[in-house]
């Protein structure tokens, strides 16, 4: 058991060799990332500002409801 504790430390690599590795990964990541063209950006916002005006809507209504129930039962 010993021996094979020792055996998996020798083949790690320093901590400078893991950062480089590690900073050499994202940039590899990086560069698969594609920028969306302006049209595709501007549709995207639209959609989700709409989105989040909806929900606004259905919480002020559940807001709103939920207040005058409460109102009624406890007067």
């Amino acid at each position: 058991m010993a021996k094979a504790h020792e055996t998996e430390q020798a083949v790690k690599p320093n901590v400078f060799m893991r950062i480089g590795l590690f900073i050499k990964q994202i940039i590899d990541e990086l560069r698969k990332v594609v920028s969306p063209t302006s049209k595709e950006l501007l549709g995207w916002s639209f959609a989700v500002f709409v989105f989040v005006l909806f929900l606004m809507l259905i919480v002020t209504g559940m807001d709103l409801g939920l207040g005058k129930l409460a109102l009624k039962i406890f007067g």
